[in-house]
């Protein structure tokens, strides 16, 4: 079994042929955490792990002892005030203001499989031999509140899946003021720390820093994960490359406001934490009452971080994502929003399909405007009722003319948010966050419906179900496009207020819950304005996302990759649009546009009636590639070659899990005359497989082993090696890989 518990050590040990952690009951009946990292062999006690000494300017939990402080112990969950003055991992205040506590072990329960989080997103399995949990209860006899840490060790993943709970069982309300999801002590500092942070349009830049004394951290306060940071931090010794080196990484399975925090002590002890934001958080614990935090899953490599990427890819793609479209190839999309914006008719629509159809392309996804009076941004939203004047025979009859084209159907909804010009509104003012006598802020003229409410999901969900089970659809596109502010919902007491962020959020995976239950074929595609809510827990519920609203090919190349380190390529939604491009105004070609693209849930964000004869061949030519390779670059192992964030020259790969198909994508930034000869080398395929190499238009490189390839290289030289009159600027090119018979 992979975990065990020693009696006389006091000690877990969760391991797999990859990991160990292990944890020890300490003297003072609390949990220590001794080790996480490589694999190690199970032994009797580790209790030379435990360090404690006398040290000046530090108070001792025992009598008449000098030898057992908390703030000298690395910790599981650590409180604060009771000799430990570093940041802890939850804050419990009590009815005398209190917020000291003494969370003592009393029981642990280890078992086969993995249990669900009620109303929340987690990693799960199939069978219970896939993973084995622990559970361990601890008890606050003071408080008469009970404390259940879980820890979930996968049988196949370098990875462990970490809650939290708690659970009232006296007569006396408490209020929860944190309560993040995982703690992890390390035992020194000798990390670089690894965020991805933007804004809208380059979501997910890679930004690293050496870990210092003190405290570094990311957070969201926007009521959703945000286009700013990212639940997703990770920790690589300092000189661990992409393909070897020690690092790990913790994702929070979460939609909302987060904290991802490393702190640094006196004695290069790195504490690392993520979880639930405690910044105006707060939840009312009631007598009978458990609280669940999200679910935090921390991964360990010491491969490099394409290993510790491929760990969290393998594991979102196959036990977070879920359903009938969890492993299936993503049908290839066209969306008419950049084609006619509000101005469409019923005819304009079909046309593009038809043009689509003639292509390969199989979805058409109908966006904006089709619903109320929505024939502008600030009206319409929450009525989700078809406009008859735009559209004679309803989203059915559209649905049913695009189905008989051969096209799949899809249709874009914006449930979270109200316009004040909408019958909704009119009828249920109230149904908006917004603080009493003050000012109700705005976004685009839209406002947040109060999700934290059942009344409002379910009126929500009502609309929805009477569209969706009158029409054939296949696909949703879900945005999102405002965050919250004065945030306060009018169906709380003042004390509870600060749970509203949380329950919001709570409300919508509920909504996401109902309605892939009741239509669990549909494709749900979740966007927040771009990539504002691009993180695990939507996962979850919707098995790709709209990466950024930004669908220029070059920055596209940052934002892919550094979403890549978390985050599997069949969640991508990558699409080619129009040039110049929307959102910087540049020209790019068609060629690099699709390259970019393939590696991902790929589509069309363009008017193809603007295309040139050319470019609609060029565009069919992409389809056709796509349909043929789409398996390996939806699902294959994904590997950063050449950094975007260091260099012109950016490259990344995919091998088909049985290594006989591989294919390369090739992107020069910028043109460059005279220049070096050039090589990359290529790892992840079999070193004793033969391999045929081609460029995507059919170009023959010639036969080469694995073995060559990963230690020689693949010559890249092109014309600019020279003078140059071939390449040019946003140059791409992608390299096929097929094993070749012996």
């Amino acid at each position: 079994m992979p975990i065990t518990y020693n009696k006389q050590s006091r000690e877990f040990h969760l391991y797999n042929d990859e990991i160990s952690y292990l944890i020890k009951i300490l003297a003072n009946e609390q949990l220590g955490q001794l080790y996480f990292g490589k694999q190690i062999p199970d032994r009797a006690d580790h209790d030379y792990l435990v360090e404690n000494k006398y040290r000046p300017v530090t108070s001792y939990v025992f009598d008449d002892e000098y030898s057992f402080s908390l703030g000298n112990l690395k910790q599981e969950y650590p409180s604060y005030g009771t000799t430990d003055p570093r940041h802890p991992a939850f804050t419990l205040q009590q009815p005398n203001g209190s917020k000291i506590t003494d969370f003592k072990y009393v029981s642990h329960e280890i078992y086969a499989g993995k249990k669900a989080l009620v109303g929340l997103p987690a990693t799960y399995v199939e069978n219970n031999a896939e993973a084995t949990t622990l559970e361990v209860t601890l008890y606050d006899e003071v408080i008469e509140v009970y404390m259940y840490l879980k820890y979930t060790i996968f049988e196949k993943y370098a990875a462990i899946a970490r809650s939290v709970s708690f659970k009232n069982v006296g007569k006396h309300e408490h209020k929860l003021q944190s309560a993040l999801s995982l703690n992890l002590d390390l035992p020194d500092a000798d990390y670089e720390w690894l965020q991805f942070s933007g804004a809208w349009g380059r979501e997910r830049y890679l930004h690293k820093s050496p870990l210092r004394p003190g405290i570094q951290a990311i957070d969201s306060t926007r009521g959703a994960s945000s286009h700013m940071q990212n639940p997703f931090v990770i920790l690589k010794r300092p000189h661990t490359t992409e393909e070897m080196g020690e690092a790990l990484g913790i994702s929070l399975v979460y939609s909302g406001n987060f904290l991802a925090r490393a702190e640094v002590d006196e004695y290069a002890v790195t504490r690392l934490q993520i979880g639930l934001n405690p910044f105006q958080f707060s939840w009312c614990l009631k007598p009978n009452e458990t609280f669940q935090t999200p679910e935090a899953v921390l991964v360990y490599s010491d491969a490099g971080l394409n290993d510790l990427s491929q760990t969290f890819q393998r594991l979102f793609a196959t036990r977070l994502a879920r359903g009938y479209w969890r492993e299936r190839k993503r049908p290839i999309l066209i969306n008419n929003w950049e084609a006619t914006y509000f101005d469409f008719t019923e005819e304009k629509l079909l046309a593009i399909a038809k043009s689509a159809k003639k292509l390969g392309i199989e979805l058409f996804v109908l966006d904006d405007g089709w619903f109320g009076k929505r024939t502008k941004e600030t009206a319409g939203l929450g009525d989700w009722y078809v406009n008859h004047e735009r559209l004679k025979d309803g989203i059915t009859g559209l649905a049913k003319k695009i189905h008989d084209m051969g096209l799949m159907f899809g249709l874009w909804f914006e449930p979270e948010m109200v316009n004040k010009d909408s019958d909704l509104y009119r009828q249920h003012p109230d149904y908006i966050i917004e603080t009493p006598k003050r000012h109700a802020s705005h976004g685009r003229k839209q406002y947040v419906l109060d999700f934290s409410r059942k009344e409002v999901v379910d009126n929500i969900y009502e609309q929805m179900v009477k569209i969706l089970a009158e029409s054939e659809i296949d696909y949703i596109k879900w945005d999102m496009n405002r965050n919250i502010t004065e945030c306060y919902s009018k169906a709380y007491p003042a004390e509870q207020q600060g749970e509203i962020m949380h329950r919001y959020m709570l409300g919508v995976y509920d909504l996401y819950e109902r309605l892939i239950t009741r239509f669990p074929k549909i494709l749900f595609e979740s966007c927040a304005s771009g990539g504002g809510r691009f993180d695990a827990g939507m996962l979850y519920y919707a098995p790709q996302a709209w990466t950024s609203d930004d669908t220029d090919a070059i920055e596209r190349l940052k934002i892919q990759y550094g979403t890549s380190f978390g985050y599997p390529q069949s969640m991508m939604g990558a699409h080619v649009s129009a040039s110049p491009n929307e959102q910087l105004g540049r020209t790019t070609p068609l060629k690099i546009r699709g390259d970019v693209a393939f590696f991902g849930a790929f589509g069309y964000e363009l008017d193809l009636a603007t295309l040139s004869p050319t470019e609609m061949t060029e565009v069919k030519k992409q389809v056709a590639f796509m349909k043929k390779y789409r398996e390996t670059f939806q699902y294959g192992t994904f590997y950063r070659l050449k950094s975007p964030f260091e260099g012109n020259i950016v490259s990344w790969m995919v091998v088909s899990h049985d290594k006989t198909q591989a294919l390369v994508g090739y992107y020069k930034i910028l043109n460059d005359v005279n220049c070096e000869f050039r090589r990359l080398k290529l790892p992840g395929l079999a070193a004793t497989k033969s391999y045929h190499v081609s460029e995507e238009n059919g170009a023959d490189l010639g036969d080469f082993t694995g073995s060559e390839l990963a230690n020689i290289g693949l010559v890249t030289t092109d014309a600019s090696a020279g003078e140059n009159r071939e390449t040019t600027d946003f140059y791409g090119k992608i390299f096929v890989l097929e094993e070749r018979d012996n």
